[in-house]
């Protein structure tokens, strides 16, 4: 199952929006983690970023055939050998990954989706106690370039609600502002 239209910019500009090693580092993903699930790698902009950080395998998952051979491409060309691009469509089957086998997870720009709770459950599912998930998403401003209508647009107190239900524990300081266009969650499974 594809999510929802996200209005997401071509690579080009996308990249412009984003120092993926200055967001790790701010919302606490740069250090201490293994193994890494992001659902919906894209473009990549966040994944040879996550690769150089983690000191096990990254494992990138996307429905898109076209990103997920990017992505092969692009670790290729920088020799990262510790991503493991996988076409899934990981809303409607899961991830495919073993419960407790991730130290983090990425939730970047698709909570826009129809059903953000059973991903939020899913990325629960797959981390270990203490595991670490990190979302990104646009802002509820109607001035951003692009992204999704604000009528699916989660609010990040939505997207704190829905964590919260999927069984993930949230401390204020776990909010960030990630100009130009979007905001940072940071939530611990216990």
């Amino acid at each position: 199952m594809k999510v929802r239209d996200s209005g997401m910019p071509d690579e080009e500009m996308w990249t412009t929006f984003f120092d993926p090693a200055a967001i790790f580092g701010t919302l606490q993903m740069d250090q201490g983690l293994r193994d890494l699930v992001e659902f919906g790698c894209g473009y990549g902009t966040f994944t040879l970023a996550a690769a150089r950080m983690v000191t096990g395998i990254v494992h990138a998952l996307d429905i898109e055939p076209e990103l997920v051979e990017l992505l092969r491409k692009k670790c290729a060309e920088a020799g990262i050998t510790n991503v493991r691009p996988t076409l899934r469509d990981f809303i409607g089957e899961g991830s495919g990954l073993n419960a407790g086998s991730m130290d983090g997870a990425l939730l970047f720009n698709i909570l826009h989706h129809d059903e953000p709770v059973a991903l939020m459950r899913e990325a629960y599912r797959v981390l270990c106690p203490g595991g670490r998930l990190a979302v990104i998403h646009w802002n509820y401003d109607p001035t951003t370039p692009r992204g999704p209508s604000l009528e699916i647009r989660p609010k990040p107190e939505q997207c704190v609600a829905w964590a919260k239900e999927a069984g993930f524990c949230f401390n204020q300081g776990g909010r960030h502002d990630l100009p130009p266009y979007h905001y940072g969650l940071i939530f611990i499974k216990p």
